[in-house]
């Protein structure tokens, strides 16, 4: 593919993407991943040029753009290489005309920003658009860090946690034996704090409320050494068939799965009220924390939309309070830094129940934040969190 081509062809698939957020569609990864797979003739180089292009456009562009041409054109006023592109060649975009729309250089929306913690400063927002690293967590059912070091010589550990591993960008590693063998798991260096919080021992009853595909699940049953009832819930079908496979190759065959019906959740798990040491909501959000892997998301997200999350938390939240022993924990998890997701939230959660209490924890991770903690990029080096850890009394 020429340059110019390649041009084109990041334009294309910005305007997918584009559709895709306003109705919600399938993500940038999936699209791109369809359009080369009906364009054979692209070489590596040019799969990776225009996948460049694409997310370093998204990555410009806060609001989300008027089309694939207008979000290209905004790249290309920070880029003469791209900008000559624009030539009006076989397979290439038309000339640049006068007064054309272009993207507006913008790490955020305009209307987040009010909604954002105080701690999150122009740097803080800047940071959630950097590129993520790829973290590792150590799967103790099967292996030690001794054995990980081995397999990953180039990794570098995690201050603070003692089974994470960060590697080199781009490390390929689903190529791995310790990979294939179910030695290391992916999880983002903060999804593994907030499974450390939870404190979980071998023998204890534990629910991972919002269990998804169960990422953190997985990193429970390592802290249980597969003793114990674990209990991985979620009311989407798709999201938990993930988990079993990855449990029988992480060694964790003891986890259960319960699927729960949206709606009817407390009438599933009745049966655990009053009986649960630790229940885990990482509740459904508005993934704030979380853009500098899914750019795109900001152009997903209305405060419409964050006022029907906000509401969904609330609900979870009741629906996990019951289960909790006396003395018991309830960890409250978001991968987002919005205030009413995180410190508003538990706020009100202490409001509408008197019987509970915030926990201090021993070796707090992030900035304290109301009666939780605050991770981010900047200041943490992991993806953005909410984190509180309340008790039963």
């Amino acid at each position: 593919m020429t340059p110019a081509a390649r041009a084109q062809a990041a334009i294309d698939l910005l305007d997918e993407v584009i559709g895709a957020a306003r109705d919600g569609g399938p993500a940038a990864d999936t699209l791109i991943a369809r359009y080369f797979k009906t364009r054979r003739y692209a070489g590596s180089k040019d799969r990776k040029a225009v996948r460049d292009l694409v997310y370093d456009a998204i990555r410009r562009a806060g609001e989300r753009p008027e089309s694939g041409r207008s979000a290209l054109l905004g790249l290309a006023r920070d880029q003469p290489d791209l900008a000559a592109c624009f030539d009006g060649s076989p397979h290439g975009p038309a000339p640049i005309a006068d007064n054309e729309p272009v993207a507006e250089a913008r790490p955020l929306p305009k209307w987040i920003l009010p909604r954002l913690a105080p701690l999150i400063d122009r740097a803080e927002q800047a940071a959630l658009l950097d590129r993520a690293p790829l973290d590792i967590r150590v799967n103790r059912l099967k292996a030690t860090m001794d054995m990980a070091r081995a397999a990953f010589p180039d990794a570098m550990p995690i201050e603070g946690l003692p089974d994470a591993l960060r590697l080199p960008e781009g490390f390929p590693l689903d190529r791995s034996d310790a990979w294939d063998q179910g030695l290391v798991e992916v999880q983002d260096a903060g999804s593994q704090i907030i499974a450390a919080i939870c404190e979980v021992q071998p023998g204890m009853t534990v629910i991972d409320l919002c269990a998804g595909a169960g990422g953190k699940t997985l990193a429970l049953a390592a802290d249980m050494a597969g003793q114990g009832v674990l209990i991985a819930a979620d009311t989407v079908r798709s999201r938990l068939q993930r988990l079993a496979p990855r449990a029988e190759r992480a060694g964790a065959g003891f986890i259960q799965t319960l699927l729960l019906d949206p709606g009817r959740e407390a009438s599933a798990l009745g049966n655990h009220e009053g009986k649960t040491d630790v229940v885990l909501v990482d509740a459904p959000c508005s993934g704030t924390g979380t853009w500098r892997r899914n750019p795109e998301a900001r152009w997903r997200l209305t405060p419409d939309r964050l006022a029907r999350l906000v509401q969904e938390q609330a609900r979870i939240l009741d629906i996990a309070a019951p289960l909790v022993r006396d003395g018991g924990r309830l960890v409250y998890a978001v991968c987002a830094l919005t205030d009413a997701e995180g410190r508003g939230q538990v706020d009100a959660f202490l409001a509408r129940h008197p019987g509970w209490r915030a926990m201090p924890q021993a070796t707090p991770p992030g900035r304290l934040w109301g009666h939780g903690r605050l991770l981010s990029p900047r200041h943490d080096g992991t993806d953005g969190f909410f984190l509180a850890v309340l008790e039963k009394s």
